[in-house]
């Protein structure tokens, strides 16, 4: 069980590095903190004490306890010199999280820089654990992919916290619009559309698409299938949008799709749009299990043009992701970053965001359909 000062001392170290408390900033005084916790004044001590010897906060006699500034006392270049980057992503050794950490990583190594790798597992309290301490470390620079991007995120000063240092981020495959951040991303709009407008051009009427909707990624690729629809005259059906969250991926859309097999064969999807091949997969084994064939009778488009598309006895019809191109042009924006001088906006005006457009890879799982 972890001891009460323990806890005090976390959370104030918290306040430290998501900049509610700033260099040079009176903390709150030790009757304030027994109130807030609910304990002892030795307990704050203590905390306080360990914090102190620490170098995150600093006494004066009779004026109380202020945060340290600890830029200023680690010297020049803010205390970095040791050129360390952190990639900050929701997985690591799922997918295609592996090319595009592979095509940073080799990129920083041939300049020299050391690589720390952080997985969020798609959890805000990861992403604050790894923020916190990215932050105390000082990193040259982080490369985040974002948690939950759909979502308000929790961990929004850590990021201002990380600007305020001087130290830079980059975000990848998706973005914190509320920080309008330097980021890299695919146009998942269009690539939802065109994977839809290619259905639809094959005769498809009846299509069916998953998006995972807790990442913003999912929520643009829904706004691009219904897009299409529309510009091609098209009623949707509103049953045939299924959204799921990340932790519903391994049941709810296999579920949603063995219902919607069991209607009569007029009014069952004749096309399926996926938010990633991962699931399309998955579905796979569905249509397999009702003795469908694909594409002969239903038509399956995934996204992203991963490893899977291709190792299936189905080959994926897909959107192209750039995937290892996307972490080595991160690393680049990086360091170009990381070379300026005058402060994080200083940097966002010289390093642009950029902006991946979606490409079709017509493959074996999609045919016309003649009804």
């Amino acid at each position: 069980m972890e001891t009460k000062y323990n806890i005090v001392k976390k959370a104030i170290m918290s306040k430290i590095l998501d900049g509610t408390f700033q260099p040079n900033q009176k903390i709150s005084s030790e009757s304030e903190l027994m109130k807030t916790f609910n304990v002892s004044r030795h307990t704050i001590r203590l905390a306080i004490g360990e914090l102190v010897s620490q170098g995150w906060l600093y006494r004066e006699q009779g004026a109380g306890t202020f945060c340290a500034d600890r830029t200023a006392k680690e010297g020049s270049n803010n205390g970095r010199n040791s050129k360390n980057i952190a990639i900050l992503t929701t997985y690591i050794s799922d997918y295609i999280f592996p090319s595009i950490i592979r095509g940073a990583e080799s990129y920083l190594s041939e300049h020299d820089y050391h690589v720390t790798l952080f997985s969020t597992n798609n959890d805000h309290e990861n992403e604050k654990r790894f923020l916190e301490r990215i932050i105390a470390q000082q990193y040259d620079g982080v490369i985040v992919e974002p948690t939950k991007s759909a979502f308000a995120n929790p961990n929004i000063n850590y990021y201002l916290n990380l600007e305020r240092m001087n130290i830079p981020y980059i975000m990848i495959n998706a973005y914190y619009d509320e920080l309008e951040p330097i980021h890299i991303v695919m146009d998942d709009d269009r690539g939802g559309y065109i994977q839809t407008e290619h259905l639809i051009k094959q005769g498809h009427q009846n299509i069916v698409g998953f998006f995972k909707t807790d990442d913003i990624q999912g929520s643009k690729r829904m706004k691009g299938y219904i897009k299409a629809h529309r510009s091609h005259h098209l009623a949707i059906n509103p049953k045939n949008i299924i959204s799921y969250n990340t932790l519903e991926k391994n049941q709810k859309p296999m579920k949603e799709l063995n219902e919607l097999l069991k209607q009569t064969n007029d009014d069952r999807p004749t096309g399926i749009v996926c938010y990633n091949d991962e699931i399309a997969i998955n579905l796979l084994d569905v249509l397999r299990e009702k003795d469908l064939q694909i594409p002969d009778d239903i038509s399956i488009v995934g996204y992203d043009d991963s490893f899977l598309a291709k190792v299936s006895e189905v080959k994926l019809t897909t959107i192209e992701h750039p995937q290892s191109k996307m972490g080595e042009k991160a690393a680049k924006m990086m360091l170009e970053m990381i070379k300026g001088t005058n402060g994080h906006q200083k940097k966002s005006d010289e390093v642009g965001s950029v902006i991946f457009e979606p490409k079709l890879i017509i493959r074996n799982s999609t045919k016309e359909y003649k009804g």
